[in-house]
């Protein structure tokens, strides 16, 4: 599902380690949506939150932003005025820090948006999703001229947690983008984030409704590892692992006996991805083995022996091909005085060439064609392929039971 996005920095929320200045206590706040009204009208003076504001200026030095120290105080905070913040606007709310506060002095001069991402477990499903939006944008993410900052929370299981970051949002003019289980923590996002005109969107909680509506069944609405919710380890999980153990012991041509017992077999020159394709499918529970194609190496025959619908080729542009085997061959420490051809045009040209004619000697092998190809595609047009051909359907689909 992923396209390769080329965005500014992506960092996880962590605490550094720096104690060259010792900080204010906190005084996080806690703003249920409940009370939203009453923080509306009565705002108290807040104080910024240390820890989050270390977490921002770290993420400003790995992704090359400027900080800009501010020598005088800053003046006292004003009251809330709940409005709708611009970019890169100096946001005047409860979360400006009030002059007692000298760990917020450091001011950061923002050179791309932000988007905060925030989950109650992993974060792999709004990660994946951020990624998957931020796809559409790949002409003007490449040349910098719409640049994105993603900063993932996860395990944030708690409104007072929450409200931390909503603020730091708010104070960099972020976007939040949440899946939150729990329909009271959701809310919590949604009304604080309308309160203090931050764009937000909930990715798990529409879905969620559609589903209980579609089933006639309330969700738990509890995030996965919560406590009292167990999952006991599946059939699917056993089979996972031994797809998983399966596969690296079939990498690279080894023990070729097995391919009768591969669902799937891959086979390509160097360097077409075969390994980490098939470690990607393994882990979503295929037995997979790969078979590298070279010139005077003679293919095992359990390879045209195998049922020819699990067999599927990858070929790459030979130009691509050339400029991933020059950095590979400098990676292992070839050097001018080392001759290979390895990583010369001719051979990388012959070698495909070569490839191609088996391929072409066994017209039932679906051959995938991976030049700019990130490897979850690859594996989406190898799946759609085998269960296409596997169960003879009309409409190519990867059908699973829960």
């Amino acid at each position: 599902m992923l396209a390769s996005t080329a965005v500014r920095s992506s960092s996880h929320h962590s605490t550094p380690g720096s104690t060259d200045r010792k900080p204010n206590p906190a005084n996080p706040i806690s703003l249920p949506y409940s009370q939203a009204n009453r923080a509306a009208s009565e705002p108290p003076q807040f104080k910024g939150s240390p820890q989050l504001n270390r977490w921002s200026r770290v993420r400003a030095i790995r992704s090359g932003r400027k900080l800009e120290r501010q020598t005088q105080q800053r003046p006292q905070v004003e009251e809330m005025n709940p409005r709708v913040v611009q970019p890169k606007e100096r946001v005047s709310s409860p979360f400006t820090p009030s002059a007692e506060a000298p760990d917020n002095d450091d001011r950061e001069v923002a050179t791309g948006k932000s988007i905060f991402m925030v989950s109650d477990g992993t974060g792999w499903t709004v990660e994946h999703s951020v990624g998957a939006a931020l796809g559409q944008f790949e002409h003007c993410l490449v040349d910098r001229g719409c640049s994105v900052n993603t900063h993932l929370f996860s395990g944030i299981d708690d409104v007072e947690g929450l409200m931390e970051i909503v603020k730091q949002a708010a104070k960099e003019g972020a976007m939040l983008v949440y899946t939150l289980a729990d329909p009271s923590m959701a809310e919590s996002a949604r009304h604080a984030c309308k309160l203090w005109g931050i764009p937000s969107t909930d990715v798990l909680g529409p879905i969620t409704e559609a589903v209980a509506s579609h089933l006639g069944v309330s969700p738990s609405g509890l995030p996965r590892g919560a406590p009292g919710r167990n999952f006991p380890l599946s059939e699917e999980y056993f089979k996972r692992i031994e797809a998983i153990e399966f596969t690296i012991k079939q990498d690279d041509g080894a023990l070729p006996q097995n391919l009768f017992n591969a669902e799937i077999v891959l086979a390509g020159v160097s360097r077409t991805g075969k390994t980490p394709l098939s470690i990607y499918l393994a882990q979503k529970g295929y037995k997979v083995a790969n078979v590298p194609i070279v010139i005077g190496a003679e293919l095992p025959h359990t390879l045209f022996e195998v049922e020819p619908e699990k067999v599927f080729g990858l070929t790459i542009n030979p130009v691509v091909l050339h400029t991933i085997r020059k950095a590979r061959a400098k990676s292992l420490g070839f050097c001018q005085e080392i001759r290979s051809n390895y990583s010369e045009m001719d051979h990388v040209r012959a070698e495909l060439d070569f490839a191609g004619k088996i391929f072409a000697q066994n017209p039932t092998w679906p051959v995938i064609e991976v030049t700019g190809k990130a490897i979850e595609e690859t594996a989406a047009v190898v799946l759609r392929l085998y269960h296409d051909r596997k169960h003879k359907c009309s409409m190519p689909r990867i059908s699973k039971r829960y």
